[in-house]
C-alpha cells in the first residue's frame, strides 16, 4: 500500500516483553475492531479519524531517528498489507518489530513479531507458528488456562510472557509472580514505560 493511516509516530524506549528498555521508533497505524475493554490506546481505533500517509514519508522520517528498531503498532497494523512499508524500511537497515493480536493475515517482513492474542477476536492459526514472542494480557484468574493454551500452539523458541493489565496490576501481579515461580518457562513484563513516564 502507498498509504496507511498514521496516528503518531515517535522515538520511545521500548516498555514491554523482550526487548523492553531498548530505544525505539514506534510507528503506530490507526484502525481496529478487536475492541479490547481495557485497550489504553482506543484513540486508534478509528482510521478515518488520521490522515492517509505516504509510506515514503513514515519511512523518511524514521531516517531521522537514532534507534535501528522501529515498532510498527496500533490499533492493528494487520489490517493494512505492510510489505512495502517494512522492506522499505528494512532496505535501510533497520529491524522491523510487528505488535498484532493475530487477527489478520501477516504482511510484511518482520525481524521480530510479538502476538497478544485477545479473547474478543481470536489470532489466525498460521500466525502462531510465526511468533518471536507470545504475550498475554492478565485480567482475571482464568487467563492462566487461557495462556497455557496458546502457549501449547507457538514454536518452541517462542517467548513466553505474562503481563498484568495496567488498571489490575496490583491485585493480578502476585498471582502472576506465583505462577511465573510454578512455571519457569514464562516471564513476567511489567510496562516499564509507565513506570519511567515515557509514551
Amino acid at each position: 500500500m502507498g498509504q496507511l493511516p498514521l496516528m503518531e509516530a515517535y522515538s520511545t524506549i521500548q516498555g514491554e516483553g523482550f526487548h523492553q528498555g531498548k530505544a525505539a521508533y514506534f510507528i503506530r497505524l490507526a484502525g481496529c475492531d478487536v475492541g479490547c475493554t481495557w485497550c489504553d490506546v482506543k484513540g486508534s481505533w478509528d482510521a478515518g479519524a488520521y490522515p492517509q500517509t505516504p509510506v515514503t514519508e513514515i519511512v523518511a522520517e524514521a531516517s531521522r531517528q537514532p534507534s535501528d528498531l522501529v515498532v510498527i503498532t496500533g490499533g492493528e497494523p494487520l489490517m493494512y498489507d505492510l510489505d512495502r512499508l517494512t522492506n522499505s524500511l528494512r532496505e535501510q537497515g533497520y529491524k522491523t518489530h510487528l505488535e498484532t493480536s493475530g487477527a489478520y493475515p501477516l504482511t510484511g517482513e518482520w525481524d521480530w513479531i510479538t502476538l497478544s492474542p485477545k479473547k474478543f477476536k481470536a489470532p489466525l492459526p498460521a500466525i502462531l507458528t510465526k511468533a518471536h514472542e507470545l504475550k498475554i494480557i492478565v485480567c482475571n484468574a482464568s487467563d492462566f488456562l487461557w495462556a497455557e493454551q496458546y502457549a501449547e500452539q507457538v514454536n518452541p523458541d517462542c517467548q513466553l510472557y505474562l503481563q498484568p493489565e495496567w488498571d489490575r496490576s496490583d491485585k493480578m501481579l502476585p498471582s502472576i509472580i506465583t505462577f511465573v515461580q510454578g512455571h519457569p518457562e514464562w516471564r513476567i513484563s511489567i510496562q516499564l514505560h509507565k513506570y519511567i513516564g515515557v509514551d
